[in-house]
């Protein structure tokens, strides 16, 4: 069976489909969770807490999100993590070893977009010139 799209075609990439980070994006393991929190560095901004560990071989960051369950329902949660993996998406820096965990803060569910986008932004500023990368 096959997925047919509005248009007929079966073509799903185009204006609806979206925009994914890959596997060798994303860090998945508890150990590299671990060891960005405990050998890494950490910048505190109002809606979230980021910590990064610069890693000695890769071509691109990684990032992982972690969003607790004493921040809300899980449909809370799951916003948290879709509006801060978007935000991600768009500022996230191409070329840079790192990897990057984002821990929420309950602010973030009723913050601005546009004021999560600003601290992405600025986190990521901050990751380049601590490690090095201009």
């Amino acid at each position: 069976m096959s997925a047919i799209v509005p248009n007929g075609s079966s073509d799903l990439s185009g204006p609806g489909s979206r925009a994914r980070f890959s596997r060798s994006s994303r860090l998945l393991r508890h150990a590299d969770f671990e060891r960005v929190y405990k050998q890494g560095q950490r910048h505190f901004a109002a809606h979230m807490t980021v910590f990064y560990l610069r890693r000695a071989q890769g071509d691109a960051a990684r990032v992982g999100f972690t969003v607790g369950r004493v921040l809300g329902g899980a449909v809370d949660r799951n916003r948290m993590k879709r509006r801060l993996r978007e935000a991600v998406r768009r500022h996230l820096p191409p070329g840079v070893p790192v990897d990057v965990v984002i821990n929420a803060k309950k602010s973030l569910l009723t913050a601005e977009f546009t004021e999560l986008l600003d601290e992405v932004s600025r986190a990521f500023a901050v990751i380049q010139k601590s490690t090095g990368n201009r």
